[in-house]
């Protein structure tokens, strides 16, 4: 047994290279957990989540099984991990957003929900007696000042904005694939958005898709609300991508 073994019985105990082994542990449940790939990506006016829909059993009516979640009219999440971490992590947002509203008067901004999640992830850190959510939560939604936007909370309660990111069994490799379109993402029109996220999936997975294969979700315009696109919507975009990859 390798003596930093000894330094991963509990959340709050530092290895002497000054590691959490548990948050590591954590990190890779949230990546590997689910199977799924999640992409997120921010246009020029609006804001878009794609991951694959898996149905683990052929008895589970297929439209139950979904990894995108309403948290506001104007905010949606992609969690990707453990499935009932994540529903721990959509439900604990929603409270929240409803607190903010309720105290205030007016809906909470994307980067301020996103900020409250990565304070409460960073506390699950802190005590042996918790554990963390085994999920990483890519939050998107209308900002009333700044437009769309796209934020991402991890195990540890890091939060960021991004111009696009990834999470799940592929994330470095869709995280290439987006880097080479970084200069132009944020100018992309709604379309544009939809489609490149959609051909950044295929190309990390390498597989094409059916509209019943994969979610997307977006939320557009100042007054934009968040829906799930429906599968004839979804196979709109496959046939313009197909189209654009003959031409």
């Amino acid at each position: 047994m390798s003596r930093d073994s000894n330094y991963d019985h509990h959340i709050s105990i530092f290895s002497p290279q000054g590691r959490l082994y548990q948050m590591e542990y954590a990190f890779k449940a949230a990546s590997s957990a689910s199977g799924l790939t999640g992409i997120a990506l921010r246009g020029s006016d609006s804001a878009v989540v794609v991951t694959q829909r898996k149905v683990p059993d052929r008895l589970i009516v297929p439209t139950s099984v979904s990894h995108v979640f309403n948290v506001t009219a104007k905010i949606g999440v992609l969690a990707t991990g453990m499935t009932a971490d994540c529903h721990s992590a959509i439900q604990r947002l929603r409270y929240e957003a409803a607190d903010f509203e309720f105290k205030y008067g007016y809906s909470i901004p994307p980067a301020v929900l996103a900020r409250r999640m990565a304070d409460i992830a960073q506390v699950n850190t802190q005590s042996a007696s918790m554990r963390p959510l085994a999920v990483v939560l890519m939050i998107v939604g209308i900002d009333d000042e700044k437009g769309p936007q796209v934020l991402k909370v991890d195990p540890a309660g890091h939060y960021l904005p991004f111009k696009g990111t990834a999470s799940g069994a592929k994330e470095q490799e869709a995280t290439n694939f987006l880097e080479k379109r970084v200069e132009s993402i944020p100018g992309y029109s709604f379309d544009e958005t939809v489609r490149t996220a959609i051909v950044c999936l295929g190309s990390v997975l390498g597989s094409d898709f059916r509209g019943n294969e994969i979610e997307v979700a977006c939320v557009q315009g100042k007054e934009g609300k968040f829906r799930s696109l429906t599968e004839e919507e979804i196979e709109g975009h496959l046939n313009a991508i197909a189209d654009d990859a003959d031409a």
